[in-house]
């Protein structure tokens, strides 16, 4: 008895699992838009731009167009220019470094 038990149960689990996965289910996938890619170039250039954009901003010492150009770079990617995120990840990375180096100057009166 307690194994017709375990069997009828069982039975009702495979049988509920193979209602989750029907012909009525929808994928999404198809309407969705593909995202534009970028370059391996590109998203090499914009991670380093990051990076160095963060660890200027940790240090104090972000200028505003650094930040700009990291924006830029970012949209660009979004739209898959990867030319305009080469050219303004680079001047965020340096921008970004120049920042860093500007801590060092010596301080006026």
């Amino acid at each position: 008895m307690h194994k017709i038990l375990i069997a009828l149960a069982a039975a009702g689990i495979v049988s509920l699992a193979g209602c989750q996965g029907g012909a009525a289910v929808k994928s999404e996938a198809p309407t969705q838009a593909a995202k534009p890619s970028i370059s391996p170039e590109a998203s090499k250039t914009l991670s380093q731009a990051e990076a160095d954009v963060k660890s200027a901003q940790a240090q104090k010492a972000l200028w505003l167009t650094a930040d700009a150009a990291l924006k830029d770079a970012k949209k660009a990617a979004e739209k898959g220019d990867s030319e305009a995120v080469i050219k303004n990840s680079k001047t965020a990375s340096e921008q970004s470094k120049l920042g860093i180096a500007q801590l060092q100057y010596p301080v006026t009166k």
